[in-house]
């Protein structure tokens, strides 16, 4: 019998799975209830196409569980993005309008004629560093969300308000120092009362960072060695990115958060802009580690930064180029990480270590995945004697970096 390829859309209350033949013919459809048995009836239904593989859309978000559930019953299920999905409805019909019978044969199609596609595979500990980065990112945003409503309340009561970000203790002590002078500021102040408290917050902050950094140090990896990487950096670099493998060079992971510029030329032109494409959380990692470099003097990165202010580049340009070296930095320990003891890591750009090195010939890459243009040697060289690494910068730079501590960390302040 020829290979079956099923498509799976999983959805809130559903499940809708189509077969389809090597020639896209439609063999049959699927549809259970999302409950606990949902895998067992699928895998009952498809019971008559052996030589069966599987395609989930989503396989990373809305259908992670149903992917997971599939792979540890021993079926081979391929991921599928949305987007490809959705381009093919768009070539077959010229709309993305779909319904679910139509969406889980699109990710069968989808799935079938992908030239590379991913192969879901058992959650291990990468995806507990997927867990804590989240649950850190949410606890920040809550306890911003918080603060910022206690100081708006605390704004109308006391003449002035507060100059900086408002504290567990601070908002506490002026509640009792608030003496009401009319039915609105009693109903102020007892509006302020009923704020969730600051300090459990910050408490089951603390909490995550540290079960985070736990997970961190469980896996092995040599991210934090990277100046400006702690652990919460780190995580969600790892629990986002994966295997670095599938990446095949340092380009292709550059372009994949969004350091490697794309090409935008027109006529004789030739003009690259930075992509906004590619998942953001790493590349919000990787400018968080940036500007903790450039924060300190001592860093290899602040003298990378200066050096390429020194050659004539905007404050922007010369932290683009610094976050482009960082990542072929991280790509590099990546790469070292996941290869076996004993043997040799492939190289990535060693130029980019934390030690001086011979910067690797950049390999070649489409538009959508080049190096920077004009690439310049490794930022971790030493500056020349009177160069302009010693230099203080302007306020312009370092107002964004308030936000990190020594050692590369997030503080628990807005933002998380």
């Amino acid at each position: 019998m020829a290979a079956v390829m099923i498509g799976a859309g999983p959805h809130k209350a559903s499940h809708t799975a189509a077969a389809i033949g090597p020639a896209e013919e439609p063999l049959g459809g699927i549809q259970v209830r999302a409950v606990a048995s949902q895998a067992e009836q699928l895998l009952a239904q498809a019971a008559a196409w052996p030589e069966r593989t599987w395609a989930a859309g989503g396989a990373t978000g809305l259908g992670n569980l149903l992917a997971q559930q599939l792979v540890m019953a021993g079926e081979v299920v391929l991921d599928v993005q949305p987007k490809m999905a959705a381009r093919v409805r768009l070539l077959a019909s010229g709309n993305t309008n779909n319904n679910d019978p139509g969406d889980a044969r699109s990710v069968a199609v989808a799935a079938l004629r992908s030239r590379a596609p991913r192969r879901v595979t058992a959650e291990d500990h990468t995806a507990v560093l997927k867990v804590w980065p989240g649950r850190y990112r949410d606890l920040g945003r809550a306890r911003t969300q918080v603060a910022c409503r206690l100081h708006a309340v605390l704004a109308d009561l006391v003449p002035g308000g507060f100059s900086r970000e408002i504290t567990a203790g601070q908002g506490a002590s002026m509640r009792k120092r608030i003496r009401p002078s009319g039915p609105a500021a009693r109903a102020r102040r007892e509006l302020a009362a009923e704020f969730p408290g600051l300090r459990r917050l910050d408490a089951q902050i603390r909490d995550t960072r540290t079960k985070l950094a736990a997970a961190v140090q469980a896996s092995g990896t040599t991210l934090t060695g990277i100046f400006g990487v702690g652990p919460v950096i780190a995580a969600a670099i790892l629990g986002d990115v994966g295997d670095a493998s599938r990446f095949g060079d340092r380009d292709r992971f550059a372009a994949y958060h969004g350091t490697a510029p794309v090409e935008v030329s027109s006529g004789g032109r030739k003009i690259h802009r930075l992509s906004l494409r590619g998942n953001r959380r790493p590349g919000h990692a990787i400018h968080m580690a940036a500007v903790t470099q450039i924060r300190y003097a001592h860093s290899p990165g602040r003298a990378y930064f200066d050096r390429k202010i020194a050659e004539g580049k905007t404050g922007k340009e010369a932290l683009r180029c610094l976050k482009r070296q960082i990542s072929d930095a991280i790509y590099t320990r990546l790469v070292a990480d996941a290869a076996p003891r004993g043997t040799p890591a492939r190289e990535g750009n060693r130029g980019t270590a934390l030690s001086p090195a011979r910067p690797a010939r950049t390999p070649g890459a489409g538009s959508s995945d080049q190096p920077l243009p004009d690439r310049n040697p490794a930022y971790d060289r030493p500056p020349r004697p009177g160069g302009p690494c010693q230099r203080r910068r302007s306020r312009t730079h370092a107002e964004p970096l308030d936000n990190k501590d020594p050692d590369g960390h997030l503080r628990s302040a807005p933002g998380g």
